[in-house]
């Protein structure tokens, strides 16, 4: 039996992936970038920084700016994001995960919040979600971000159990390469042609309960990882 779920945020348990779009766009548009939804799905699930890296190469900028010049850019999109995400409430929260949440808590299955974000706290806060979770992982702590297991790899050390023993559930293709690297079993929420066809997916979080999480579990060794 599984010992913990590791969470992604964005896209599993809500969506402010739009906050996060028009918070680059805008400053993608400040910089003479322009950057579209179709790019923006490269942004998904990665870090901040490699994000901003990302859209000054995309505009051929990477080497315009300087340590501290792009440090102030990653804070003004910040600053643009959280702006936008303070009307974020409970009933943003995706169908299913609070249900969820509250049966691994009443079952004693340890949580993680496994995300990029570094809004991620505070976002839990906002939801109301914040007691459900066990751990919270400072991305800001790791030597690299998704698609780098090292995100996954904290997490299950925060809860003090092995990585095999843990469910990782993500929206990102960058986000199941990591848990896929890490060892602990993937569930994707999305489409196949986006996160592969070698993982159990579901197109919808209303259907990520305990006796779901419980039969994929008990058909892990189903699944092989290209």
């Amino acid at each position: 039996m599984f010992q913990g779920v590791l969470f992604d945020l964005d896209g599993v348990i809500t969506d402010t992936a739009e906050y996060h779009y028009k918070a680059w766009k805008k400053l993608a548009e400040e910089l003479g970038i322009t950057i579209d939804r179709a790019f923006n799905e490269q942004l998904k699930g990665v870090s901040r920084e490699d994000s901003l890296r990302l859209i000054l190469a995309h505009g051929q900028q990477e080497n315009d700016h300087s340590e501290n010049e792009f440090a102030a850019l990653a804070q003004r999109k910040n600053d643009n994001y959280v702006e936008m995400i303070q009307q974020v409430s409970p009933k943003d929260v995706f169908p299913g995960i609070l249900s969820l949440l509250k049966e691994l808590k009443g079952h004693g299955i340890k949580t993680a919040l496994a995300s990029a974000s570094k809004n991620g706290p505070a976002l839990l806060e906002k939801m109301a979600l914040a007691d459900y979770f066990d751990t919270i992982v400072d991305p800001s702590s790791l030597k690299a971000g998704k698609p780098a297991p090292d995100i996954f790899l904290a997490a299950a050390n925060q809860l003090s159990l092995p990585i095999e023993k843990c469910i990782g559930i993500e929206d990102a293709q960058a986000g199941i390469i990591a848990i896929k690297a890490s060892g602990a079993l993937p569930v994707g929420v999305g489409e196949a042609e986006d996160l592969g066809t070698d993982i159990p997916l579901v197109s919808t979080t209303a259907v990520l309960t305990l006796s779901y999480l419980e039969e994929l579990w008990s058909r892990k060794n189903d699944y092989h990882y290209s």
